[in-house]
C-alpha cells in the first residue's frame, strides 16, 4: 500500500540519519508521515463529489489505508466507489510492546509496520499479501536505539513516559505500549482526567493513556500513541456521503516473538482495555453514522480445526466481547487463509471446522468471514472442473513446485470456498477475498515494493477468473487490496488494474453452470453476471476424440428465471442491495450462497456422443453488448 509503504521507508529513514536530521529531511520531501510537516487535512478545495456508479463490477469491497488528506480520501472512496465497491476496510495498527531507556525516551522496536498480520504464517513462511517485513523477531539487546516517531512525545520537557510516571503519583507502571495509526481518538479514549493528555508536537498528535484498575488506583499499562491526522474519520465521512460502509480495523494484538503467527496472550489484558478505549471513540464519533459497519479484526489466522485453547480463537473471543458490549449490532468482519499445498498445507475437508471455531468467537454480534482465495500468494490454484491434471501456472511454480495441480496443490480455490460455504449460515455469512497480485513479480511488472515480500500486480483477466471461481458460493467479494495493486501502472501512461477494471466491468463472467432439463427439454443453466441478450458457446469432446464447439442462444423467461438480469441488478448501486448482499442472501441449493451471480439463462442443449472420459463441458458467454466471457466455466 502507498501510505503504509511510505511510512514505512520514512522510520527507516529516520532511525538512520537521526531524529533532527531526519525531521528536516521529511519536512523538505513532504512525505505525509512528515515529523516537521503539519497534517494536511485538504477540506479547502477538494473537488465536488461524483456519487455515480459507473462500471459496477463483481468485486464490492477492497482495503484501503486511511489517509490523513481529506482531499486524498475523497479521490480514493469516490474512485473505489465508481467501479462498484460499497464496502471499505482498514487494517488496524500493532499494538506494539515497548522499552524505554534511562531517560524515559522510547527505544525502536520493530512493529511490523502497520501491524497488519502475523509477520509468518503457521507453515513458518514470511506471509503473504499482508504481512510486514520479516525481522519482528529482534532480540531485545538490538533495541537500543531510540524511536524517532515518539521522540517527540514530550511534555514540559519530559519524555511522555516520565510524565506519565509523574502523573501516575507513584503507582507502579508495569509494561508500555505504542500505537502507530491514522486517526484521532475520541473523548472516550481520554478517560482519566490528569492521567491521560493529547499532545501536539512537531506536527503530529500524541495520547497518552494509563490503562488500570480505575482512574484512582493502579498498577498501570501506558500507551503511547502517535497519530498523523485524523484518517479514519475522513475515510467515514467520505464513505458516508457515497453510501458506503466502513470497517476499521481493531488494534492489533502484539505477537508472541517466539511463534508469531500467535498472539502475545501476556498483553490480552491491555489490547482489550486499550480497544474498549478506541471502541468507545468510534460510538462517540461515528455511532450514528451508517458508514460505521462494524470492524475488522486484524490478526489473521488459518482456516482449519484448531482445537478449544488455541490461542488466536482466545484472542478473537476476548477482543469480539469487548466489540460486541460498545458496539452493540455491528458487523465483525475477519479474514482468514488457507494453504492448499501438499507439502505444507491442509485438504478442503479441514476448512468446515475452521469456519465453525471462527464463527463461534462473534459474542452474538453478526459475522462476515471474508477468507482470502489463496491465489494472490500461490498458495490456492483456481482451475477448473476436470483441470487438475494440467500444468501449474508458471506465476505459481516458485511457490508450488512444477508438475500438474493435483500433485502440487489437495485442491482449487473453488473447493476450499465450497467447503467453507457449507458451513455459512445465520450469523455467519461468507465472504470471498481475492487477491489481486501474484505471488513475485516479472520485469517490467508494477506492484507492491514496500513491505516485503514482493509482489506483482494481476491482470483484470486473471481476476475475473477468480470472480468465477467463488461467486457462485460467496455473499459478496472483496479484494486486496486498492493501493497499490489495482493504482499502480507498469509505465507512464499504462492502464491500471482498476482502468482495466473500467473498460471491461461488464464481461460476461460465468460462475455456475449445469445441465438442466426445462419442459421436457434438456439444456444448460448458466448463472453469473453481465449475460443477457446474447448467446452461449459451450465446447466439449466427442467420443471419437473430436473437440466440438455449439453456440446456443438462451430462451427468455425460462422457468420464470429472467434473461440474464436479475431481479436486484439495479443501474446505479452496482446490483447489489443497499447493505451490499445480492438479492437471495443466503444460502442456494447444495450449500451454495448464490450470492454475487445474480443473472441466471438456459438454453436448449442436448448433445450426443459426449467422451465418456471427458465428460467435461466448457461454456463461455457474448452477452447483448458483444462483451465476450475472457475465460471459460468447466462443469461436467
Amino acid at each position: 500500500m502507498a501510505v503504509l509503504a511510505e511510512r514505512h521507508r520514512t522510520r527507516f529513514v529516520l532511525q538512520a540519519v537521526g531524529v533532527c536530521a531526519a525531521v528536516a529531511l521529511v519536512a523538505a520531501a513532504g512525505l505525509m508521515w512528515g515529523l516537521g510537516a503539519a497534517p494536511r487535512t485538504g477540506a479547502p478545495g477538494c473537488p465536488p463529489r461524483d456519487t455515480r456508479v459507473t462500471s459496477p463490477y463483481a468485486i464490492s469491497g477492497y482495503w484501503m489505508e486511511p489517509r490523513p488528506d481529506r482531499c486524498d480520501t475523497r479521490r480514493t472512496v469516490q474512485a473505489v466507489h465508481a467501479v462498484g465497491g460499497d464496502t471499505i476496510i482498514t487494517f488496524g495498527p500493532r499494538f506494539a510492546a515497548a522499552r524505554v531507556d534511562a531517560g524515559g525516551r522510547v527505544l525502536a522496536a520493530e512493529r511490523g509496520d502497520a501491524g497488519r498480520t502475523p509477520v509468518a504464517d503457521e507453515a513458518g513462511e514470511a506471509d503473504a499479501a499482508r504481512s510486514p517485513s520479516p525481522g519482528a523477531r529482534a532480540a531485545p539487546a538490538r533495541r537500543t536505539r531510540l524511536d524517532p516517531v515518539f521522540a517527540g512525545c514530550v511534555e514540559q520537557g519530559r519524555p511522555c513516559y516520565l510524565a506519565a510516571r509523574d502523573a501516575a503519583r507513584g503507582q507502579e507502571i508495569r509494561r508500555v505500549f505504542t500505537y502507530v495509526t491514522s486517526e484521532s481518538l475520541g473523548p472516550g479514549a481520554l478517560r482519566c482526567p490528569g492521567l491521560d493528555r493529547r499532545i501536539a508536537s512537531g506536527g503530529l498528535v500524541y495520547y497518552r493513556l494509563l490503562l488500570g484498575p480505575s482512574c484512582r488506583s493502579g498498577p498501570y499499562d501506558l500507551v503511547l500513541v502517535a497519530a498523523d491526522g485524523d484518517g479514519v474519520g475522513n475515510l467515514l465521512e467520505e464513505a458516508a456521503a457515497y453510501g458506503m460502509r466502513v470497517y476499521p480495523g481493531l488494534p492489533a494484538a502484539p505477537q508472541d516473538p517466539a511463534k508469531p503467527w500467535q498472539p502475545d496472550a501476556a498483553a490480552t489484558g491491555a489490547l482489550n482495555a486499550f480497544t474498549e478505549r478506541v471502541l468507545t471513540g468510534y460510538r462517540e464519533r461515528f455511532g450514528a453514522s451508517p458508514a460505521l459497519a462494524g470492524v475488522y479484526q486484524s490478526f489473521e489466522l488459518a482456516m482449519r480445526g484448531r482445537g478449544p485453547r488455541d490461542p488466536v480463537l482466545a484472542l478473537y473471543r476476548a477482543q469480539h466481547a469487548v466489540a460486541a458490549a460498545v458496539l452493540p449490532g455491528r458487523t465483525i468482519v475477519v479474514s482468514p487463509y488457507w494453504d492448499a499445498r501438499r507439502s505444507r498445507g491442509f485438504p478442503p475437508g479441514a476448512v468446515g471446522e475452521g469456519f465453525a471455531d471462527i464463527a463461534a468467537t462473534r459474542a452474538g454480534l453478526p459475522m462476515a468471514i471474508a477468507v482470502q482465495d489463496g491465489r494472490g500468494v500461490g498458495k490456492v490454484p483456481v482451475y477448473g472442473a476436470g483441470q487438475e491434471g494440467d500444468p501449474v501456472d508458471a506465476r505459481l511454480v516458485p511457490v508450488a513446485g512444477a508438475g500438474p495441480y493435483e500433485q502440487a496443490y489437495f485442491g482449487s480455490t473453488a473447493d476450499y470456498v465450497a467447503a467453507a460455504a457449507r458451513r455459512a449460515g445465520p450469523g455467519a455469512e461468507l465472504w470471498v477475498n481475492v487477491e489481486v497480485f501474484e505471488p513475485t513479480p516479472v520485469a517490467g511488472e508494477c506492484g507492491r515494493s514496500d513491505p516485503l515480500p514482493l509482489r506483482g500486480r494481476a491482470t483484470k483477466s486473471r481476476v475475473d477468473r477468480q470472480v468465477m471461481a467463488v461467486g457462485r458460493y460467496a455473499t459478496k467479494i472483496i479484494a486486496y487490496g486498492w493501493d497499490p495493486f489495482l493504482t499502480c501502472r507498469d509505465r507512464p501512461g499504462a492502464p491500471s488494474l482498476a482502468d482495466a477494471i473500467t473498460a471491461g466491468w461488464d464481461d460476461p463472467l460465468v460462475m455456475d453452470a449445469t445441465r438442466r432439463t426445462v419442459g421436457g427439454r434438456d439444456g444448460v443453466e448458466v448463472r453469473g453476471l453481465n449475460l443477457g441478450g446474447g448467446t452461449l458457446r459451450v465446447t466439449y469432446q466427442e467420443a471419437g476424440g473430436v473437440v466440438r464447439t455449439v453456440t446456443l442462444t438462451p430462451e427468455p423467461e425460462v422457468g420464470g428465471r429472467g434473461g440474464g438480469r436479475g431481479r436486484d441488478d439495479q443501474p446505479g448501486d452496482g446490483g447489489r442491495g443497499r447493505d451490499g448482499r445480492s438479492g437471495d442472501g443466503g444460502r442456494g441449493r447444495d450449500g451454495r450462497s448464490g450470492g454475487v451471480a445474480r443473472e441466471t439463462v438456459w438454453a436448449p442443449f442436448d448433445p450426443a456422443g459426449i467422451a465418456p472420459d471427458r465428460p467435461w463441458l466448457m461454456v463461455t458467454a457474448v452477452n447483448g453488448a458483444g462483451r465476450t466471457s475472457g475465460a471459460g466455466f468447466t462443469f461436467r
